[in-house]
């Protein structure tokens, strides 16, 4: 009897457990249909590099869900991983590390994803030889892919001179000038001088880039990312005082030839095979040309009445020099949340974001939650569906919900995305995947170089 007793209350255990178990299961399992149905409406699919799920070998434990810093991107259905966000991925490769049986690796969109994007194959090579892209400029976000792709750039470029035998006859070229001296470019001018490669870096504002326009202490890197001649910074997550620190100790390396304020205009090949560079200031020879250029290019902007005041800006650098004040941001990307939150948090501002959709659809997973810790507090308001109609001094109009209110106004900054270099490359000779996401034969090649 004691025994049937105590397997009775094993068995009793066991079900509390078994129950409580399928009970989350089923709970988590319907959430991740939730958003995967959002995520159909939102989404276009991933843009860029992103995981590729074995299904055959997935054994749906859901690491590679939990370990993403991004969100649902991932989540388990069926009992397999699938994409259910995947304009959210922004290539971390947190996922494929994290998977234990190995379903998981990174592999980029097919070109169709990333129409108007230039083509780049494996090597990071565009369809003009020995002419190379590193960074976001080739679809990838995180600076962890471009300092990544900057070294690797010149693996390439360093093997290609080694097995020509020597630099050539004309002793006043470069072996490669790499324009753009963010991540990938100070990447790949450390591997240039590791190499032992005569090397140009040109750069039309200052060292650090995009990183240098960052918000002071935006988080900048969540996983460690390892810069030649330097090592490995170990901190999963960095600042952009941290970055800067480092740019400075790159900048003061005598062998690294870096202009700065020195932007460059053309791109061409000659038909010798080498290009020239030309830049306001001088032309430059080289065997082999990197473009580490970033994407944002020019400030894209509403065409709205009184736009071109002073006080309507692009580009927020730092964040406390702005205090009691009227603030309007306009946008719904992660740049203009984190500008918003940012300014909200500064004595005496009254913080406003405008958004032209009725919700926030494309933010990482982390602003996503902050943001609307803000909106609970009131540290700041987001009118949705709403879009500015007139720019003046102290005041502004702005149209929410097909109604026209009038808002006192100090600032506005304005982060409706950029008008990326397209031009410039195509001037190049840089072929794009078209609108129609066809591959022409002369494409397909490229992608298999």
């Amino acid at each position: 009897m004691e025994t049937l007793i105590t397997w009775l209350i094993a068995g009793v255990v066991l079900g509390f457990f078994f129950l409580r178990h399928w009970r989350s299961h089923l709970k988590s399992e319907i959430l991740a249909r939730a958003a995967a149905e959002k995520g159909a409406n939102f989404s276009g699919g991933p843009q860029a590099q992103h995981p590729k799920i074995d299904t055959d070998h997935c054994i749906g434990c859901g690491g590679c869900v939990t370990v993403c810093p991004e969100g649902d991107v991932l989540a388990v259905i069926g009992g397999k991983a699938v994409i259910v966000n995947g304009h959210k991925c922004i290539g971390h490769s947190l996922c494929a590390e994290e998977c234990p049986v190995g379903a998981i690796t990174m592999v980029m969109a097919k070109p169709s994803a990333g129409a108007n994007s230039p083509l780049i194959s494996d090597e990071l090579e565009t369809s003009v030889e020995n002419l190379f892209i590193a960074g976001e400029l080739g679809g990838l976000a995180l600076i962890k892919n471009a300092v990544n792709q900057g070294r690797d750039c010149v693996d390439v470029i360093a093997q290609r001179i080694g097995n020509k035998g020597g630099a050539g006859t004309d002793q006043s070229a470069w072996d490669v000038v790499i324009i753009g001296a963010g991540p990938a470019g100070i990447s790949a001018s450390l591997r240039a001088a590791e190499r032992g490669l005569k090397a140009l870096t040109l750069e039309r504002e200052s060292v650090g880039g995009t990183v240098s326009k960052y918000p002071r202490q935006k988080l900048v890197m969540t996983s460690p990312v390892e810069f030649p001649l330097h090592g490995k910074f170990s901190k999963t997550a960095l600042s952009k005082e941290d970055l800067l620190l480092f740019w400075e100790k790159v900048m003061k390396r005598t062998d690294l030839n870096i202009h700065t304020t020195e932007g460059v205009e053309t791109v061409q090949k000659e038909a010798d095979g080498m290009f020239c560079v030309r830049t306001s200031r001088e032309h430059y020879r080289a065997r082999a040309v990197v473009l580490a250029l970033g994407r944002a290019g020019t400030p894209r902007k509403l065409g709205v009445k009184g736009e071109e005041l002073p006080h309507v800006l692009y580009r927020l650098i730092e964040a406390d020099h702005f205090t009691n004040l009227n603030i309007l941001i306009v946008g719904g990307g992660d740049s203009a949340v984190e500008a918003a939150m940012g300014l909200a948090l500064q004595k005496g501002n009254k913080v406003t974001l405008s958004y032209r959709k009725n919700e926030f659809s494309r933010l990482k997973d982390r602003n996503a939650k902050r943001i609307q810790e803000h909106i609970a507090s009131r540290k700041l308001e987001v009118l949705f569906n709403s879009m500015p109609t007139e720019f003046r001094e102290g005041i502004l109009s702005i149209e929410v919900d097909g109604e026209i209110r009038e808002l006192p106004n100090d600032f506005v900054w304005i982060f409706a995305g950029g008008t990326p270099p397209t031009e410039f490359l195509k001037s190049a000779g840089i072929a794009f995947a078209s609108t129609e996401g066809t591959v022409t034969d002369e494409h397909a090649a490229v992608l298999q170089r």
